[in-house]
Formats: structure tokens, C-alpha cells, sequence
């Protein structure tokens, strides 16, 4: 099961990383693709990046193109979310999902094994 951690109470315009552990399935993590989803109360899982199993390729959602980044190190298998420019609708539950597959996406029913979540909260 994935574990994220990173998250926190932050400003407006602030900055946090996340980062997306993994354990027992370290030899295979290599092929996974992970993906980083939010969600807000009340609202709807929203897709927030993903990127596919050699960092090649990576997704992002309309709302974060060009504030938030994701990377991974296949070395240390985690997957990390730089999020630049912080505003309060990006306050939410942050989970990480792995994807079996390997491509990564938007689409929730790839990924088969999610973390608890970590909570991003930014204030105005």
C-alpha cells in the first residue's frame, strides 16, 4: 500500500511536496505508474498528475498544469508532488494510487492500490 506524507496547513502562494512511499511491492515498483488524486468535502475524487513507470511521461490535471510537478525515484520508489502557488482550492485530501499497468492517466479505475491520504489545507 502506498503512504503519503507531506502534507500540512500552508498559505497562499506557499509551496508543499508530497511524497508517495511504497512498500511490499518494491521489486516491482519499477513497472508501476502512480498517480496523485484530491478530494475536497463533498466533492468528487478529483485527478490531480500522474506519471507513467520511467518518468517519461507524466499527466496533469486543468486545475495544476503549470503549478505542480511530479517526479519519482525509482530508486528510493516514491513518487513525489511539488506544488508551487498554493491557493485555497487546492485544500484537500491528497492520495497517492498505483497503477499496475504502468501508463499512468486520469482514469480512476487503473489504479488498484491507494493510500490513506494526506491533508493539504491552505488558508487565504
Amino acid at each position: 500500500q502506498p503512504v503519503e506524507s507531506g502534507g500540512g496547513l500552508v498559505e497562499s502562494g506557499g509551496s508543499l511536496t508530497l511524497t508517495c512511499a511504497t512498500s511490499g511491492r518494491t521489486s516491482a515498483f519499477e513497472g508501476y505508474a502512480l498517480g496523485w488524486f484530491r478530494q475536497a468535502p463533498g466533492q468528487e475524487q478529483d485527478f490531480v498528475a500522474a506519471i507513467n513507470w520511467n518518468g517519461a511521461k507524466t499527466y496533469y490535471g486543468d486545475s495544476v498544469k503549470g503549478r505542480f510537478t511530479i517526479s519519482r525515484d525509482n530508486n528510493k520508489k516514491s513518487v513525489y508532488l511539488q506544488m508551487n502557488n498554493l491557493n485555497p482550492d487546492d485544500t484537500a485530501v491528497y492520495y497517492c494510487a498505483l497503477d499496475p499497468y504502468g501508463e499512468g492517466g486520469p482514469m480512476l479505475n487503473r489504479y488498484d492500490d491507494w493510500g490513506q491520504g494526506t491533508q493539504v489545507t491552505v488558508s487565504s
